[in-house]
């Protein structure tokens, strides 16, 4: 959150309710929405160590609000953001963790693991192809996210399979 909020500052100064409706606008119905608490509590950390600053404004009819713009550490800290790679590929996984457990408790069954956590992949799949026709077509970043989503699930039904036939292999 910490980094969307600056790079939203990036543009130009803005209150914390304007950056909510800025992100939610941005990547649409799919992406969680956005606490308000969360923002402002996040937009207090980050004027804490100096990447925004605030500055009060008199409102008339209304309580003042604060604008907050990006200092030059936050932009350096942008730029530093931009320039790093995304994680590695996820090896730290907990379906995987009790996939790998459950003989060893008696607890579970893999092959039913497998057909529960499938169940949830696919729901969840249906649930986003009917968010993808909801969601406003003009909305690039918000299909592109949904689309990632949907691939990501498919690799991960894919993977699976592959784990089902490998356990059902007769060694």
């Amino acid at each position: 959150m910490r980094l969307a909020l600056l790079a939203l500052l990036a543009r130009g100064p803005a209150h914390g309710y304007e950056l909510k409706q800025d992100l939610e606008q941005l990547l649409g119905s799919a992406y969680p929405q956005p606490n308000v608490g969360q923002i402002y509590v996040t937009l207090g950390r980050l004027e804490k160590t100096g990447l925004i600053e605030g500055e009060e404004v008199e409102q008339s009819s209304r309580p003042n609000k604060k604008i907050y713009h990006l200092t030059d550490a936050g932009r350096d800290e942008l730029r530093a953001w931009y320039e790093e790679t995304a994680d590695e590929p996820r090896v730290r996984d907990e379906f995987f963790m009790k996939l790998a457990l459950a003989p060893q408790t008696g607890l579970a069954d893999q092959i039913a693991l497998i057909n529960r956590q499938r169940r949830q992949y696919l729901n969840t799949m249906r649930s986003l192809s009917k968010l993808a026709a909801t969601e406003n077509r003009d909305n690039r970043i918000s299909q592109l996210l949904i689309e990632g989503a949907m691939l990501h699930l498919q690799a991960d039904l894919d993977w699976l399979e592959r784990c089902q036939e490998e356990l059902e292999e007769p060694q």
